[in-house]
């Protein structure tokens, strides 16, 4: 794990963040996830039949912004990039992600995905510098 970007560092300690996503229409959409910050780049963890994923495929542009585990933000919003990572990069998103929530990422959730027979994605957050 590298140190993160000044535009994540407020993420490190906070374990949940508002994802805000966009509809087509441009209607904002936010959803409460859990958040793991690496070097230049945060990850959050989704299934595959998520809207928030559906959504990130027709904008990737999104917000991100610190929260209750309800989804009130507690904090100003950063703007992001959000990328849907593959098979093969997804592996690396997950031991950070568990790393940072043992019990929750590393067995529940999984778990709990599988249960439903959905596929887990995992999104990577790309900080975009203010005009």
């Amino acid at each position: 794990m590298t140190d993160p970007t000044p535009a994540l560092k407020p993420f490190v300690p906070q374990k949940t963040v508002l994802l805000t996503t966009y509809r087509r229409d441009g209607t904002p959409v936010g959803t409460p996830v859990n958040i793991a910050a690496d070097g230049a780049r945060a990850f959050v963890r989704t299934f595959d039949t998520a809207w928030k994923l559906k959504r990130i495929h027709n904008n990737a542009e999104v917000k991100v912004a610190p929260s209750t585990v309800r989804g009130k933000p507690t904090g100003p919003a950063i703007r992001a990039g959000a990328r849907v990572l593959s098979d093969g990069e997804s592996a690396y998103a997950s031991r950070v992600i568990a790393r940072k929530y043992p019990a929750l990422h590393g067995f529940l959730v999984p778990l709990f995905y599988r249960l439903r027979r959905n596929k887990t994605v995992h999104i990577e957050l790309t900080p975009v510098d203010s005009p």
